[in-house]
């Protein structure tokens, strides 16, 4: 398989620090964003321990002789797919733990986002409402779905998207990793297909730059480009939030 990738964060125009994170390996395949929640440094260090978790324990879960993680999530579950979900897990119980040493920590957390590409699968693992797109054959797809109190109440039927934009609630997150000892991890599997190009981003990218334009900026640029592009759309609009995007395309399979 050959793959062009491509990363990127902003803090934006509205803030000081920057509470996002990202991952990019293209050895293993493996890339992932984290949107930190709670505060100035607790954000940072949440979605920090994230990325951090997924470096540590992944290559060892993905290139040794065992795929299977220290403990079975389920027997179902392909093994690359518990090995993402297992360094979720950890990540959760790491934050945990640090928020219950240090009480200036308290009610940190962060969004995650994982992708990992291996022969002709993607994997994804997802808590939160950082997203994942696919845009493939010139139409863009959100094959995550927003862990958000907007997300459930467009699902409801009790908003529609164009509402939820602008409610007031979009920003609360139902679910995030290290708020909660334990975590629910969603996770897919999707066939690849040579020039797919996926897109991880956080809710600073998707808060002010529309699906359309998005799809415009992939259809017409490498990933380099795409995301100075995305990340300069977001701050021309307002920058009101960190701004963080990783765009992998499928050159060949």
């Amino acid at each position: 398989m050959k793959i062009l990738s491509s990363g990127g964060t902003d803090p934006g125009k509205k803030r000081a620090n920057n509470e996002d994170s990202f991952l990019l390996d293209d050895r293993l395949g493996l890339y992932a964003v984290a949107d930190g929640i709670g505060g100035h440094e607790g954000g940072e260090i949440a979605s920090r321990m994230a990325m951090e978790t997924f470096t540590e324990v992944l290559p060892d879960l993905l290139t040794g002789e065992h795929l299977t993680p220290p403990f079975s999530l389920t027997q179902d579950v392909d093994p690359k797919l518990s090995a993402l979900r297992y360094s979720i897990t950890l990540s959760n119980q790491k934050i945990v733990n640090a928020a219950a040493q240090n009480p200036s920590l308290t009610g940190m957390g962060t969004t995650i986002t994982a992708l990992l590409l291996s022969r002709d699968t993607a994997y994804l693992a997802h808590v939160g409402d950082s997203r994942a797109y696919l845009f493939r054959s010139g139409t863009l797809k959100q094959i995550t779905t927003d862990h958000s109190y907007v997300a459930e109440q467009i699902k409801a039927g009790r908003l529609t998207s164009e509402q939820a934009r602008t409610n007031p609630y979009r920003h609360i997150i139902t679910r995030a990793v290290g708020i909660d000892r334990e975590v629910a991890v969603d996770h897919a599997t999707l066939p690849l297909q040579k020039n797919d190009t996926f897109l991880l981003c956080t809710d600073g990218l998707t808060e002010l730059v529309e699906n359309g334009d998005i799809a415009a900026v992939l259809a017409r640029t490498t990933p380099e480009a795409v995301v100075e592009e995305l990340i300069r759309l977001a701050n021309e609009r307002g920058g009101v939030d960190n701004i963080t995007a990783v765009v992998v395309t499928i050159v060949e399979l």
